[in-house]
C-alpha cells in the first residue's frame, strides 16, 4: 500500500458511521453484510448507508456484490491488512519486540475465524 492509498482509507475510517461498518463487516466474516441489515443495525436511513458505504467501496475498504435484490457487502481483508502493514512498515526502529504484541492478533484471527478479543 503506498501512501496516498493509505489517506485514502484513513479518510474514509475517520467518519465514526464508516468506522462502525467497517468494524461490523470484519465481525461478519466472508459471507458479510446486506446493505438493509447494516442500515437497520445502525439505525440509518437507506440512502445515508448507501453514501457511507459508496465511499468505503471507493477507498476500496469494503467490496460488494449483488445477491437477488440485495448488495451484499464484505471488508476487503487484503486493503485492511495492507493498511496495518503500511502502519507497522517501519516497526519501532528495527525493535520487533515492541511490534510483536499487534503483529500477533493480526495473525491470530484470519477473516471468519472468530473475534479479536
Amino acid at each position: 500500500m503506498d501512501e496516498r492509498q493509505a489517506l485514502a482509507s484513513f479518510g474514509a475510517l475517520s467518519q465514526e458511521t464508516r468506522l462502525q461498518i467497517v468494524r461490523m463487516l470484519v465481525v461478519a466474516g466472508p459471507e458479510g453484510m446486506a446493505a438493509g441489515t447494516i442500515a437497520e443495525k445502525l439505525e440509518l436511513s437507506p440512502s445515508n448507508i448507501s453514501f457511507h458505504l459508496k465511499e468505503l467501496d471507493r477507498a476500496g475498504l469494503v467490496s460488494q456484490q449483488r445477491e437477488a435484490r440485495s448488495i451484499i457487502y464484505t471488508a476487503n481483508y487484503d486493503a485492511l491488512g495492507g493498511l496495518v502493514r503500511f502502519l507497522m512498515e517501519d516497526c519501532c526502529a528495527g525493535h520487533l519486540e515492541i511490534c510483536a504484541p499487534a503483529a500477533e492478533i493480526a495473525a491470530c484471527c484470519p477473516p471468519g475465524k472468530g473475534k479479536i478479543q
